[in-house]
């Protein structure tokens, strides 16, 4: 095999912590001796020991004159867990295959720089760009100090997420609802109006797959939610959270009542209009480590982050179907010209169900 086979089995056994170690990067290490793999390991949830750790305690065999692959710059500090680069060269492992740098400062640079020192050899950049998209939410995380933010909407062929009722129950297929569910245990939040929830009163859990139930975060300016919301009411995991504007401070009894069933409240600033300042509520998010958000809409959401460009790519589950009127995916976003009109990417296209997946970027 070679370094960028290694590197992509690292990458795959990576994935494995997904939902797990955030607001840590996704990290997978292989360890190759005389052409055979002698140990194996990932980063399997937050504060524990990091992938290069699990590999090297797995070894099989000693590890000296051995190759170590990793997707990430192996750490040179201290934080939860000692630095890996000093267990690395403890171990008297001859040679490092590293997918891409680290981008936090406390790491970036430092960890090659500790191993070449050692006098391990030292090769980077195997299979980047894929490394890199692997850990997308922790690179805007740690960089931006701002969460990833994914757009996801499931809309009929001529671009209507809900019926001219409101209703919105099911435009999609059940393999995409299943598909959306496996995205929610994989984001640590999802993210919608207040409008959703008293139209659709949904659970934003996982329940088609299997995984952890992500954050669940309401945008409500003026705090009208009532405690009958299943948002609220059945929040035994204690993982909701409303934003609300400054002004709704003065609703006491209400607040009480919102603590006591275990929702957190986050005041943020408010926009004219009466609208919450969306920049200022990802600040306040990331201050949670919540390092990743999908937002589920609904229309004013959606127009919200995308006028302000707050939002890092699109998922867009478009089913064959047309109704005509009903309520658009996006509103009025004060574009009067085609040349004006925001442009996107197609990274990727695939179909799911009945469904066609369209993944746009910036």
């Amino acid at each position: 095999m070679t370094d960028e086979s290694y590197i992509q089995l690292a990458i795959e056994i990576a994935k494995k912590g997904r939902g797990n170690v955030s607001p840590n990067p996704l990290v997978g290490c292989v360890i190759v001796k005389n052409g055979k793999i002698i140990g194996a390991g990932y980063h399997e949830e937050f504060g524990k020991d990091h992938a290069e750790i699990n590999a090297i305690n797995s070894a099989t065999e000693n590890l000296e004159g051995s190759t170590l692959f990793v997707n990430l710059e192996p750490c040179s500090h201290h934080g939860k867990t000692p630095p890996c680069v000093d267990r690395i060269i403890e171990s008297k492992i001859k040679r490092v295959v590293i997918g891409t740098l680290d981008v936090n400062p406390l790491v970036s640079g430092k960890g090659i720089k500790a191993l070449k020192n050692a006098g391990v050899e030292v090769k980077a950049g195997i299979q980047e760009k894929e490394c890199i998209n692997l850990n997308k939410f922790f690179f805007k995380f740690i960089t931006k100090k701002i969460p990833y933010v994914t757009l996801k909407s499931a809309q009929t062929l001529d671009g209507r997420i809900a019926d001219i009722n409101g209703d919105s129950k099911w435009i999609s297929s059940i393999e995409s609802r299943r598909y959306v569910h496996m995205l929610r245990s994989q984001y640590d939040a999802v993210l919608i109006g207040a409008g959703t929830v008293k139209k659709d009163n949904p659970n934003l859990t996982v329940r088609l797959v299997e995984g952890r139930n992500p954050k669940r975060i309401i945008v409500d300016s003026n705090l009208s939610l009532t405690s009958a919301s299943r948002l609220i009411k059945n929040n035994g995991d204690r993982k909701s959270i409303i934003l609300t504007s400054v002004k709704s401070i003065k609703k006491e009894e209400k607040i009480t009542r919102l603590n006591s069933l275990g929702v957190q409240i986050i005041y943020v600033k408010e926009e004219s209009k009466g609208s919450l300042d969306i920049k200022d509520a990802l600040k306040k998010l990331a201050k949670l480590n919540i390092a990743s958000i999908l937002v589920e809409g609904g229309n004013r959401i959606f127009t919200s982050f995308v006028s302000k460009n707050l939002y890092d790519d699109i998922l867009v589950f478009v089913t064959p179907k047309i109704i005509g009127s009903g309520l658009s995916v996006v509103g009025n976003l004060k574009i009067r010209n085609i040349k004006k009109a925001i442009k996107l990417k197609v990274n990727r296209a695939e179909t799911i169900g009945d469904d066609v997946l369209v993944e746009l970027v910036k």
